[in-house]
């Protein structure tokens, strides 16, 4: 039993890349949906709408505002912690790498282009012109880049927070994943020594027991 967590620079692969990784190892992979429909439960509603949104809502300071994005990210690591505690699941995003940093069990996976790699993907699959996409992917590192450093004070390009980074513009994503899982399947015969399991978290019953009904209804729905 292990987990992975996939950080992506924005455009530097598909979002099927984890799906495709959960399938190959029989693992649930947990998405921005999965992980907005948990926080629903708990009143989070705005999480999506302020998580893709930098100016306003993540910059600046006022008392309010940092009481109810201190909340915000307190029940994302919350909910981060006991999808990694259920075991066998595949995180996208959300920070997963900075929220689990201190767990033996776990495959920190880094994937990263060149950002010029990136512009032309985002340009191709979007259909939009090199201009509009080159503001959108940067558009997109901002947001990530003030969020994880911001609240969980790691660079966003930190190499040593990654067990695994992969540059896809050499390295495509159909080469990229038999390393992933292979790595995965390695660390779930013989976890790292000296740091807790994530079986150790300890989880709110009513939370485990939410996340058990989303992840059994996102694979009957898979």
């Amino acid at each position: 039993m292990s987990v992975i967590t996939i950080s992506r620079e924005f455009g530097s692969v598909g979002d099927d890349f984890g799906e495709r990784i959960a399938q190959a190892l029989g693992y649930h992979c947990v998405c921005k949906e999965e992980i907005v429909t948990l926080l629903s439960q708990y009143g989070m509603v705005e999480f999506a709408r302020e998580y893709e949104t930098r100016p306003g809502f993540w910059e600046g300071f006022n008392s309010l505002r940092d009481q109810r994005r201190s909340a915000m990210v307190a029940m994302l690591n919350q909910v981060v912690q006991a999808v990694a505690q259920h075991g066998n699941v595949v995180i996208q995003g959300r920070s997963g790498f900075a929220v689990l940093t201190d767990y033996a069990d776990v495959l920190h996976v880094r994937l990263q282009a060149p950002l010029a790699v990136r512009i032309e993907r985002v340009a191709a699959e979007q259909k939009m012109t090199a201009e509009q996409a080159a503001a959108v992917v940067k558009e997109g590192d901002r947001v990530r880049t003030a969020f994880v450093e911001n609240f969980y004070g790691v660079p966003w390009d930190a190499i040593h927070a990654f067990d695994l980074v992969i540059d896809t513009g050499k390295i495509s994503p159909e080469l990229a994943m038999p390393w992933v899982v292979d790595a995965a399947k390695a660390l779930a015969l013989s976890p790292a020594t000296g740091k807790p399991s994530t079986r150790s978290i300890e989880v709110d019953s009513v939370l485990a027991k939410a996340i058990s009904e989303v992840l059994r209804c996102t694979a009957a729905h898979s």
